[in-house]
């Protein structure tokens, strides 16, 4: 059975124990968990053993799992310089994340625009980005190999990852298992086809319903931009969304996010409704 649960910058707190006990308070069972919100740093330089105990405890309190671990920087970034030192961090929090026990680390396939990694950039579709989306994401599979790290890539319209079947090429070139995909159903419409919506899931979930390592619930209320409303408030099938979710096979958390912290208890409670009977588990 699958569960779900939330993303933790969405729930601003000026300590990790409120952040994990206003998760908890809302119903989530799962986190995707951005160590901003424990050491005001997405990568920080190193964690303590005093901090590392500090996280796993205060998960284990709130009876919160560690989904996963937040691990987004611009991969295909114009400037090299920015590009070598999001790397780092991500190399960083990878090696990181065994210690404090998740196997799975997000990532952003970014965007050439050079002050947002989620703006759409017409360079995001050229070779050039290809290249340089290739080299991170097989330097950082090298590092997840060697740690036993799952690395999870999602489709966003305004990425260089911006269809499904460009995910399926970076999965199949890349040809290592610790890659897979985060599924988001409001992120694979491309300006239009909104009207084709269970045509573009059926096709989403043919090309990656195998490899989703981590699942997304939230909402669009227009195709052509990445959705940015919580789940149920926008134009996504939510029954048929999570029915081919089921029909996939895939029993980890999903994480609803686009979504204000007093929004998430009756945001859970839609999904929830909207879930195949038998597929999620209660908290």
């Amino acid at each position: 059975m699958a569960t779900l649960g939330l993303l933790s910058p969405e729930f601003p707190s000026p300590t990790l124990e409120a952040n994990l006990k206003a998760m908890a308070a809302a119903g989530a069972t799962g986190v995707q968990f951005d160590l901003v919100n424990a050491v005001g740093n997405t990568f920080p330089e190193n964690l303590t053993e005093r901090q590392i105990a500090a996280i796993k405890d205060g998960f284990a309190a709130n009876r919160l799992e560690l989904s996963a671990l937040s691990g987004t920087y611009n991969m295909i970034d114009p400037d090299a310089a920015k590009r070598a030192e999001g790397a780092k961090g991500l190399d960083r929090l990878i090696a990181l994340a065994p210690k404090l026990g998740t196997k799975v680390v997000t990532l952003c396939t970014g965007s050439r625009d050079p002050e947002d990694m989620w703006k759409r950039h017409e360079d995001s579709d050229s070779a050039e980005a290809w290249h340089d989306l290739l080299a991170t994401t097989r330097q950082a599979v090298k590092t997840a190999e060697a740690h036993g790290i799952v690395l999870g890539v999602e489709t966003e319209v305004g990425n260089c990852i911006n269809t499904v079947r460009k995910a399926r090429r970076l999965l199949d070139e890349v040809g290592s298992p610790n890659l897979k995909i985060i599924m988001d159903g409001a992120n694979i419409f491309q300006k239009g086809e909104l009207p084709r919506m269970r045509e573009k899931l059926d096709e989403a979930f043919e090309l990656l319903g195998a490899d989703i390592v981590l699942a997304h619930a939230k909402d669009l209320d227009r195709d052509g931009e990445a959705g940015h409303v919580p789940a149920g408030l926008g134009k996504l099938d939510y029954p048929y969304y999570l029915k081919k979710m089921q029909e996939s096979g895939y029993q980890g958390s999903i994480i609803l996010h686009a979504l204000k912290p007093g929004q998430a208890a009756d945001r859970l409670a839609f999904v929830r409704s909207a879930a195949p009977s038998g597929y999620l588990r209660s908290r």
